[in-house]
């Protein structure tokens, strides 16, 4: 390998718009760069640049380093490994800092509340309380009838989760409650769990007739101890994975994914509160196309719909949506937003029990709310085992939702939201809420965005917000018995805008990345048609097999010269790049693991233009042939290489599947080395490609980790590329990827590290000094020894190339 001692110092000297000229400390600089890129690209030297110029430029004079040459002038630090004794007495070792900050990070209440400013602060938490109460309230109404659980029930959902995250909860704003998307996944449960034809009664009309009814009372008991038990177990996997310090599996939710979802997910919505708005009959459908079913229902009994629901929530919708657009479109001049929520329930109830709309026209109402607490009761523990997957994904949604939402204030607002916290704060309140007949909470955009913009600081406006709750829980709760149940459903449907609002999104990601788009495509119509617990696994399932892909089958290029610089890039994207005489460089941009060396070895055979194998196999085919002719006498063999005899008739040129020749006498000869010239005409028919090049260098900038078998795969390559005469080179490496082909054993006799550079540049410098002051033997030649008696075939290199591709392919099944 090139000597140490042999480097050359050159330097690059950036001009304005990146004009560079390449120095080498000796009066050969023309000479030297055309013998590398070629006499039209020979570079001149160049002075200095101007002083007033040297912030657009920058000089750098250095030796050339390989990998030994910088481990010669770099020492590198060693890393002393740890003991498991020292690392449990680091963990284990307690000083009143390390508790306190522990005790902080469990409750973040003790970090912010002694710091909070009460004359500052307090005024905009009342307001945005109050303001964020009146709306929990009503929220609560109205996704409890997505729960499929008594309307009553969604006001202890909006009271109890607020309690624990106010004291360990790291968001100031986020306003904890129940999320329309849980909230339908949990009815989606509920609905499989305990159906209306599970609680059938028969009731005797007459002797001559004989009616079937609802048990309604034994129904929603039953249904609300499974919602308090799904909410429970969702909030036990969330306490389990905060503890496990696992809240980076949030990442996998990428925001195509959660918007395709959520989208999906408020087609949901709006399908099962659409039959409570025309109140019409449906079955209750579970699982693949049961919103498709739905939908058919819907339009089958549109005739049964009830004019008096329809109007209130027709005109209920119109009004919310058209005073939230005039919320935000005048949220500069308007300090608290108009919440019509509010006004438009209170005017629904007052006119529902002026005009009796119960008896007159049959209208669905509320009809009755609890008031008071009912006493906290244990979660049905026997269910477990039916709805664990499905408290996973609630959970999971439900987590991610809020850290989002919680993440965008924060960084709004300058303040850290800590992900593992969260989890642990989400899953005690869920737990505590779900022992008081509770559905699961996690929060809603629209409830946290009121809290926010009316002037809310911290969870201290979450806590006046509980108050309202409670207020209504206690004394208010029966005022609101006459309220229709259209009137909830529309303000749930009148909130669905935003998510809605997401199909604008998709022209977008199209022109911004069709991955993407696709992810968000493919996880909406999966949720649609699946169900939203299929198909949140499928969006997921597809995101990570996109994932996959892209690094199984990267993007892998061609680099060359940007002319006068150190600059290398793609040859297909840019013009005017020079590729340095006889040297290829060749970009793989992923990992090299199991699941990409083919693609790896399929597009390098595509770059460099031959398959190396299938070179060097030609080539012992037609050596074959040479030594059996020159045996014969038909051919004549010099130092100067192989030459017809042109007293016999040429049999050199015969048809290349022509099977073997039979073993001839011995033709006692004279040894003589010759040379074969592979890239020029040869006197038999034996097609060899040609190999144009005599340096490969492989850019592993973009290689993050190499696997068992890309250590195999890679050292084959190199050895297929190195016995047809090609110089391997690797160059801008990362260390540990060394370190991994160091542990694999990819170092040996003829593989050292000198053949590993710094950078691409630094690869390109080496090859054409080594070219240019160094006596070298052009590496396209090959020589071979003719002595008597070597009638023997050579060696044919299938079988060797065989049987390490099956040894590769034994470990291929491997989890590296």
């Amino acid at each position: 390998m090139w000597s140490r001692r042999a480097n050359r110092q050159y330097s690059v000297n950036y001009m304005d718009q990146r004009d560079t000229a390449l120095h080498y400390g000796d009066s050969t600089d023309s000479q030297v760069t055309s013998h590398l890129f070629g006499e039209r690209d020979s570079l001149g030297s160049t002075d200095m640049p101007a002083t007033e110029n040297l912030t657009d430029n920058y000089f750098v004079a250095r030796s050339v380093y390989s990998e030994n040459s910088f481990l010669e002038e770099n020492e590198r630090k060693e890393k002393v490994p740890k003991t498991l004794r020292d690392r449990l007495a680091k963990r284990c070792s307690c000083t009143t800092k390390r508790a306190l900050g522990i005790t902080k990070s469990l409750l973040p209440v003790l970090d912010w509340l002694p710091k909070y400013k009460l004359k500052q602060w307090l005024p905009g938490d009342i307001i945005s309380g109050l303001s964020t109460g009146l709306i929990a309230t009503l929220q609560g109404l109205a996704f409890a009838l997505l729960a499929e659980v008594p309307v009553g029930f969604g006001l202890y959902s909006a009271f109890f989760p607020i309690l624990p995250y106010f004291f360990l909860g790291t968001s100031k704003h986020l306003a904890v409650g129940p999320f329309p998307i849980t909230s339908l996944m949990i009815g989606s449960l509920i609905l499989s769990l305990a159906p209306d034809e599970k609680f059938l009664i028969s009731s005797n009309m007459t002797e001559f007739s004989n009616e079937t009814l609802v048990d309604i009372a034994a129904r929603d008991a039953e249904r609300v101890v499974i919602a308090s038990s799904v909410t429970v177990l969702a909030g036990i996997i969330q306490l389990a994975l905060g503890v496990a310090q696992v809240g980076f599996i949030v990442r996998y939710l990428s925001v195509p994914l959660v918007g395709g979802f959520t989208t999906a997910a408020a087609f949901h919505v709006f399908v099962s509160q659409l039959k409570i708005v025309l109140s019409v009959p449906t079955q209750s459908y579970i699982g693949v196309l049961s919103v498709i079913y739905t939908l058919i229902d819907i339009f089958r009994n549109i005739r049964q719909t009830n004019i008096a629901d329809f109007i209130a929530g027709l005109l209920t919708f119109v009004v919310c949506v058209v005073v939230k657009e005039i919320n935000v479109r005048f949220k500069d001049k308007i300090k608290v937003p108009i919440p019509i929520e509010v006004i438009v329930t209170i005017i629904a109830t007052g006119i529902s029990y002026g005009a009796n709309l119960k008896e007159k026209y049959n209208a669905g109402i509320i009809n009755n709310i609890p008031t008071g607490f009912l006493p906290p009761t244990a979660p049905d523990v026997s269910l477990f085992s039916q709805m664990g997957a499905s408290a996973f994904s609630i959970a999971i949604v439900g987590y991610a939702v809020a850290v989002s939402v919680a993440k965008v204030f924060g960084t709004k607002h300058d303040y850290a939201i800590d992900g593992n916290q969260e989890f642990i704060a989400l899953g005690i309140s869920n737990i505590f809420a779900g022992c008081f007949a509770s559905f699961l909470a996690g929060t809603a955009l629209s409830r946290t965005a009121v809290q926010e913009s009316t002037g809310g600081k911290t969870q201290v406006a979450g806590l006046l917000t509980a108050v309202i709750v409670m207020i209504a829980i206690l004394i208010v709760g029966k005022l609101l018995e006459p309220l229709q149940k259209a009137v909830l459903a529309a303000i749930v449907i009148a909130n669905l805008k935003g998510m809605f609002w997401q199909f604008f999104d998709v022209p977008v990601l199209w022109r911004q990345n069709r991955v993407d788009c696709l992810i968000w495509i493919v996880t909406w119509i999966a949720s649609i048609l699946l169900g939203l617990d299929l198909g949140l696994l499928a969006g997921v399932c597809f995101e990570l097999l996109t994932v996959v892909l892209r690094a199984q089958f990267p993007v892998s290029t061609a680099l060359g010269n940007v002319p006068n610089t150190d600059i290398y890039k793609n040859m297909k994207r840019y013009k005017n790049l020079i590729e340095p005489n006889g040297v290829k460089i060749f970009r793989f941009s992923s990992p090299l693991f199991f699941g990409s060396v083919d693609y790896f070895k399929e597009r390098l055979n595509s770059v460099v233009g031959f398959n190396p194998v299938r070179v060097f196999n030609k080539r012992t085919k037609a050596l074959k042939k040479i030594q059996s002719l020159i045996k014969k006498g038909q051919l004549r063999a010099t130092r100067e290489g192989v030459v017809i005899d042109g007293s016999v008739a040429n049999e050199g040129f015969e048809d290349d599947e022509e099977a073997e020749e039979e073993p001839q006498p011995d033709v006692p000869t004279k040894e003589v080395e010759i040379h074969v010239d592979w890239n020029s005409e040869l006197p038999i028919k034996v097609l060899v490609p040609k190999v144009t090049i005599h340096s490969l260098i492989f850019d592993f900038g973009a290689v993050s980790f190499i696997d068992i078998v890309g250590v195999r795969i890679f050292k084959m390559v190199v050895k297929q590329f190195s016995r047809i005469g090609v110089n391997v080179y690797v160059a801008a490496y990362e260390d540990h990827v060394v370190k991994k082909l160091e542990k694999c054993g990819f170092f040996d006799e003829t593989l050292k590290k000198d053949m590993f550079y710094l950078t691409v540049h630094d690869a390109v410098v080496h090859i054409h000094t080594r070219a240019m002051y160094k006596d070298i033997q052009d590496p396209i030649f090959e020589k071979i020894s003719l002595m008597q008696e070597t009638k023997e075939p050579l060696e044919d290199v299938e079988d060797d190339v065989e049987e390490l591709e099956d040894q590769n392919q034994g470990h291929a099944g491997f989890g590296y």
